[in-house]
């Protein structure tokens, strides 16, 4: 088994600083994290957004994806809604809310927009068809939730709360790095993050650096991106930071 300074550095495609989150679990179990940005997060028109909650009482439900959306909402309506359920996909997500003292009524077991579709089936019936849901969402969300909540006879309101976008990436330095076999593994936090390192590097480097590095995923649907680009990922234990960061941990002092 590696010791702590045999093992190579680990990579964090997600938006953040050397002191975020994910790199300061990486730093706790004694790994070097190496900021590969692959995505950035922006501001986004929230004129939709802004006017949806101006009327958050019409609805039934709102729904949120991501901390980032979290964040967008709580900062023009920090208060939760009364009358008004909050469903969250993933643990993560739902602890952001929480800390901020909104109730969370509904969670699926699995961090996907599957899952929480499957959850809100076993619970809706017939008295909820029709029922308006706010869906505050990144600029690339997928059609899934929605379409699936459509499907269930739910009124879906999908307003953009926050942009992700293509980051600046040193990519000569990322290349030194993969050139050399440097590195030990990649966490990806978001199907965008595959899709712009992808990007970013070129579809030979890219696979240059998974034939030799560990690809770590938050989640399922982040692990099918990966699956689709023909990279088999570690799906992470618990589909937040600090299991997508054990699960590298584990992963790494495993590995021959």
């Amino acid at each position: 088994m590696n010791t702590k300074a045999d093992l190579k550095p680990v990579v964090v495609t997600r938006a953040e600083s050397s002191d975020g989150p994910l790199s300061r679990e990486l730093r706790s179990l004694g790994l070097r994290a190496l900021l590969w940005p692959a995505v950035s997060v922006t501001s986004a028109d929230l004129g939709p957004l802004t006017a949806a909650l101006a009327a958050v009482s019409s609805f039934g439900w709102m729904v949120f994806a991501s901390r980032h959306a979290v964040a967008a909402v709580l900062e023009r309506l920090p208060t939760a809604p009364p009358g008004v359920r909050i469903a969250a996909v993933g643990q993560a997500t739902a602890q952001v809310l929480r800390q901020r003292r909104w109730p969370v009524d509904l969670v699926p077991e699995e961090a996907s927009a599957a899952a929480l579709i499957e959850a809100f089936a076993a619970r809706f019936s017939a008295r909820d068809t029709g029922v308006k849901i706010l869906y505050p969402a990144s600029s690339r969300a997928l059609p899934t939730l929605a379409a699936g909540l459509t499907q269930l006879g739910a009124q879906v309101t999908q307003v953009e709360a926050y942009r992700t976008e293509a980051a600046a990436l040193d990519v000569a330095q990322c290349r030194d790095w993969i050139a050399r076999g440097g590195v030990g593994a990649v966490t990806f936090a978001s199907p965008s993050a595959v899709t712009e390192l992808a990007r970013a590097l070129g579809e030979e480097d890219f696979q240059r650096l998974l034939s030799g590095a560990a690809a770590v995923a938050i989640g399922r649907t982040t692990a099918r991106e990966l699956a689709a680009r023909g990279h088999t990922a570690v799906v992470a234990e618990s589909a937040t930071l600090q299991g997508l960061a054990r699960t590298t941990h584990r992963l790494l002092q495993t590995r021959a």
